[in-house]
């Protein structure tokens, strides 16, 4: 899947193209609108980014984990050199400390990255901050002529670039819950 962000200024439009989009098969996981105008992109009815994603939660926690996974083991490593192992005490305070220092590290990591815009997202900040909207679609190869056909339609959306999108396999998966919760009484 490939990402397609469109920017613009008409929150009203978008509602049209999103509607255009859902009749031509595209389903709600596909489709969001970043702004900083949450209550304005729900009185649309548009499908809004969950705001724990506006932040770099998930990124920065995995890089926090992956720093917390190096030095945990540097320092089992370091440990182990020293020799402090071979004392009455053994491995279990070193392994206690090796999972608290990975704790640790991935903690920070989601802390920083609460206050951080999300990566995928920074290059728009400033035309949010200018209270434009950031329509992005995750397409599939076969609904490429779709998007295209559609957006011919909306001059007035302006293509702000592609980019990596949330993987095919994770939308359908949306698409099957949102469907069970929908048939669900």
């Amino acid at each position: 899947m490939i990402r397609h962000f469109y920017v613009s200024d008409d929150i009203e439009e978008l509602e049209k193209v999103e509607r255009e989009l859902e009749s031509k098969g595209f389903t709600e996981p596909q489709i969001h609108v970043l702004s900083d105008n949450d209550a304005e992109v729900e009185t649309h009815h548009l499908h809004e980014v969950e705001s724990v994603l506006k932040q770099d939660v998930v990124h920065s926690t995995e890089v926090g984990s992956v720093v917390g996974i190096i030095a945990a083991s540097v320092t089992l490593i370091f440990v182990y050199l020293m020799g402090w192992t071979n004392s009455e005490v053994g491995w279990m305070p070193f392994i206690f400390l090796a999972i608290v220092i990975l704790g640790f590290c991935t903690w920070e990591g989601g802390f920083i990255g609460i206050q951080r815009p999300n990566v995928n997202f920074e290059r728009f900040q400033e035309l949010i901050k200018k209270g434009k909207h950031v329509l992005f679609v995750d397409v599939d190869p076969n609904q490429e002529p779709t998007i295209a056909e559609v957006m011919k339609n909306h001059p007035n959306l302006e293509m702000a670039g592609v980019g990596e999108a949330t993987p095919h396999w994770v939308v359908r998966a949306q698409d099957k819950f949102h469907n069970f919760m929908k048939s669900m009484p």
